[in-house]
């Protein structure tokens, strides 16, 4: 049995920018975080002749064209999986949050396929591999950032280049900044997002046909992402969540299914009881705010009375890896 985990994330700035739509003609960058709420999935071998396959659905197959599942589906096939196999899937958070699950999942998969056949597959390879599937193979209108942070781990800063390298390195902050964001982030439920896809697909046409407004927006972002690297490595934690509020104004300005007037007043509550600024993580209409509290207590307080399930979360540094192999 191949057991692998790899770390969902939250975006901490420049999102947008990783989508090929906007790289491909200006360069993107954006700084996520790897969390320690993770993804598992399980690979081994069985008795049956077929596919069996457990995620939020039971799929019973014979053959990989028949696998409904279409990372699933296109990973098996890129690798010439055969029947006699059961894959399981699990989560500590569910999909459909905006943590960036279907990256994350995908880059678990493919860890747990290379595990099953006793390969190896360095980190950028197993990350790029994973962007193939979802934006050459199944022509998703998503970015890069979810399968690079879910593969490497840490606090990273990716620079996407117009062909379409990328570029890794670490968030170069001290350890002092390390524990002060992990003790004043805040992360508080809001319901499930609507599709990343469906947004996304929007920014990305956009974006194709030059719309300005998308345009200079994605432009303005892309430099937030600079000034956020520049303040975190400077030490400059309130400095660092005034711009993720700049960051979260303009990230609705792109699309009115982003954000709705409930979103809109939770996040309000939220910077009038104890936050300084925060933003919405993921594609929009759902999902999790993220704060940065100066009064931890009168925020979470505040959020409870408001009814949103608070997650608590540190970073995780060691990225998609294999925890059991036994095959």
């Amino acid at each position: 049995m191949i057991i692998t985990r790899a770390p969902l994330r939250i975006s901490i700035g420049g999102g947008g920018t990783d989508l090929p739509s906007y790289y491909s003609r200006f360069g993107g960058f954006v700084i996520s975080a790897a969390i320690n709420r993770y993804l598992y999935i399980t690979l081994h071998r069985t008795f049956r002749k077929n596919f069996i396959i457990k995620y939020s659905q039971l799929e019973t197959v014979e053959d990989v064209s028949k696998i409904n599942h279409p990372i699933i589906r296109e990973a098996f096939r890129l690798h010439d999986m055969e029947p006699y196999i059961e894959m399981v899937s699990m989560a500590d958070i569910p999909a459909g949050t905006g943590l960036g699950s279907s990256g994350t999942f995908n880059v678990g998969l493919l860890k747990a396929i290379y595990a099953f056949k006793r390969e190896h597959i360095p980190t950028q390879a197993l990350a790029e591999e994973a962007c193939h599937i979802e934006l050459d193979l199944l022509k998703e209108p998503i970015g890069k950032q979810d399968q690079y942070i879910a593969a490497f781990g840490g606090l990273i800063c990716m620079e996407f280049g117009k062909d379409g390298q990328v570029k890794v390195s670490p968030l170069r902050i001290s350890r002092e900044t390390l524990h002060d964001l992990e003790d004043n982030l805040l992360m508080f439920f809001t319901g499930y997002s609507r599709s990343a896809s469906a947004v996304l697909e929007d920014q990305k046409k956009r974006t194709e046909t030059e719309d300005s407004a998308m345009l200079d927006n994605l432009h303005f972002t892309k430099e937030l992402g600079f000034s956020i690297r520049k303040a975190l490595e400077g030490g400059d934690t309130v400095e660092f969540a005034k711009l993720m509020h700049q960051h979260w104004l303009h990230k609705k300005q792109r699309s009115s299914s982003i954000s709705n007037e409930q979103i809109s007043a939770w996040y309000d509550r939220g910077v009038s009881h104890g936050a300084i600024g925060g933003k919405l993580i993921g594609a929009g209409g759902g999902g999790f705010i993220l704060f940065y509290a100066h009064d931890r207590t009168a925020l979470r307080r505040e959020m409870a009375e408001a009814g949103l399930a608070e997650v608590r979360f540190s970073f995780d540094f060691e990225g998609a890896k294999v925890m059991v192999t036994d095959s």
